[in-house]
C-alpha cells in the first residue's frame, strides 16, 4: 500500500464571517493536510485553479458515496482543479479511514469548525467551490458539480449551481417547538422543516418530559410509525407506501401520563396518515448474538448510576444501563453486518458500553465482540416486521 504522507491541519486564530455568493473568499490557511505533498497552505497559493471544499465525515454514506466522483474530477482536472476534503473528526481517525480507503485526494482536519465559519452548513456532503480568482461561486452538494460545470467555469463562462440551503437554526426544539414545563397535552404535525437536520427526541434527560413527550423533526412517516409501534428499525419494516408518502414531516407529541404517549402517538398516525400498520412474523437469516466467552463478558462494566444515556452513531457507542436486547438494536442499526440481530445472550443485566471501531474496517466491531466475550452466529428466527400499507 502506498504510504501516506500523514499532516494535521491547523486554522489560525482569525475569526471569518461567513462568504456569500460572489465575494472575495479570505485567504484561509491549512497549516497541515494529510495525504498532500505540502506541509502547508493557504488560499492564495491555488490561485489560477478551482478550489472545491468538500465538507465530510467518515460516518457519512452520501459523503463517502460521493469520493469516487470528487477522484474521477480530481484525476482529469490535475493541476486545473484542487479537492481537499475537510473533516471536523481527528487526524487519527481519518488516517484510519484513508488506511482502508486509499486515494489521491487531499484531506484536512478542522476539529475547531474554522472552515465551517467561511461555509456554514448542518447537514453534509455540503460542497464550496471556488474560482482561480479566489470569489465563492456557490455552495451546493457534490453531484451538482460535473465536468460540463468545470469545463464552464475554466472557459470563463458563468454556469448555474443549485444552492445547498442549509437551516443553521442552533435550537429546534427551543424555536419551532417550545413547551412549557407545564404543557400536559400537545400534538403538533407540521411539513418538514426546509434545510434541517433529520432527528428524534425523547427528552429523557428532562423530567418534566421524560417518558411522556416524543418530538420527530424532519422524518418519514415509516420512522414515526417505527417508534410507536415498538422502536423497529428500516430492516425489520416492509414499507409498502408510495413514494409520495414518504416525505418528511415534524411532529411533536405531549401527553399526560408515560402510558399514553404511544397509543396517542399511534392514533394521531392513523388520523393523519391514514396507513394501515400491523406486525407480522417472518421467518429470516439473522445473525444471533450470544456470550462466548464468560469471564470476559463478565468484565465489562455494570451500571451502578442508574442512569441511562442513548448516544450512538456509525462507528462509536456510548451508553449507561444497555442491556444486551439494546446492544443487539445497536448493533443491526449501526453495525457492518448488514443483517439483523438478535439477543439469545439470556442476560439481562444493565450495562455500560462505551468503544469505537471503524465501520469501513469490519474486522475492528468483531474484535471489539471478542474481547467483550461475545460472538455472532448466522441463524435462521422467525422475526417480527412491522409491515406498512394504505
Amino acid at each position: 500500500m502506498k504510504k501516506m504522507i500523514l499532516m494535521a491541519l491547523l486554522l489560525g486564530n482569525v475569526a471569518f464571517a461567513q462568504v456569500k455568493k460572489g465575494e472575495q473568499v479570505p485567504n484561509f490557511k491549512l497549516e497541515t493536510i494529510l495525504n498532500a505533498p505540502v506541509k502547508t497552505a493557504n488560499l492564495q497559493q491555488f490561485k489560477g485553479k478551482l478550489v472545491w471544499i468538500e465538507f465530510w465525515a467518515t460516518w457519512c454514506g452520501a459523503c463517502i458515496e460521493a469520493m469516487p466522483h470528487l477522484q474521477q474530477l480530481q484525476n482529469k482536472y490535475k493541476d486545473r482543479l484542487q479537492v481537499i476534503n475537510v473533516t471536523q473528526e481527528t487526524a487519527e481517525r481519518t488516517k484510519q479511514f484513508m488506511k482502508a480507503r486509499p486515494s489521491k485526494l487531499w484531506y484536512a482536519i478542522d476539529t475547531a469548525g474554522k472552515m465551517g465559519e467561511l461555509f456554514p452548513h448542518r447537514l453534509i456532503p455540503h460542497s464550496a467551490l471556488i474560482s482561480p480568482d479566489g470569489k465563492l461561486i456557490a455552495v451546493t452538494n457534490p453531484e451538482s458539480i460535473t465536468e460540463k460545470v468545470i469545463d464552464s467555469l475554466l472557459a470563463n463562462q458563468q454556469v448555474h449551481l443549485p444552492e445547498k440551503k442549509d437551516n443553521l437554526t442552533a435550537d429546534y426544539i427551543k424555536t419551532y417547538f417550545f413547551a412549557e414545563d407545564t404543557v400536559r397535552n400537545r400534538l403538533v404535525i407540521q411539513p418538514e422543516i426546509k434545510g434541517g437536520p433529520g432527528m428524534r427526541l425523547n427528552f429523557m434527560d428532562q423530567p418534566a418530559f421524560a417518558g411522556r413527550r416524543l418530538t420527530f423533526i424532519n422524518v418519514g412517516i415509516g420512522n414515526m410509525y417505527q417508534e410507536a409501534f415498538g422502536s423497529f428499525g428500516y430492516g425489520r419494516t416492509i414499507n409498502k407506501v408510495d413514494d409520495k408518502e414518504k416525505q418528511r414531516y415534524c411532529l411533536d407529541i405531549i401527553v399526560p401520563q408515560k402510558e399514553q404517549l404511544f397509543p396517542s402517538l399511534k392514533a394521531a398516525l392513523a388520523k393523519q396518515f391514514g396507513i394501515k400498520a400491523s406486525i407480522q412474523k417472518q421467518d429470516k437469516e439473522v445473525y444471533v448474538l450470544k456470550i462466548v466467552d464468560q469471564g470476559k463478558f463478565g468484565q465489562i462494566k455494570r451500571n451502578t448510576s442508574g442512569n441511562r444515556t442513548y448516544f450512538s452513531m456509525h462507528g462509536k457507542i456510548d451508553q449507561q444501563s444497555i442491556t444486551m436486547t439494546d446492544f443487539a438494536d445497536y448493533l443491526e442499526t449501526f453495525g457492518v453486518y448488514k443483517s439483523l440481530v438478535v439477543d439469545e445472550t439470556g442476560n439481562n443485566e444493565k450495562l455500560d458500553i462505551k468503544f469505537s471501531f471503524q465501520p469501513e474496517k469490519p474486522e475492528t466491531l468483531n474484535d471489539i465482540l471478542k474481547d467483550m466475550g461475545l460472538g455472532l452466529e448466522k441463524a435462521n428466527r422467525k422475526v417480527d416486521f412491522l409491515v406498512l400499507e394504505k
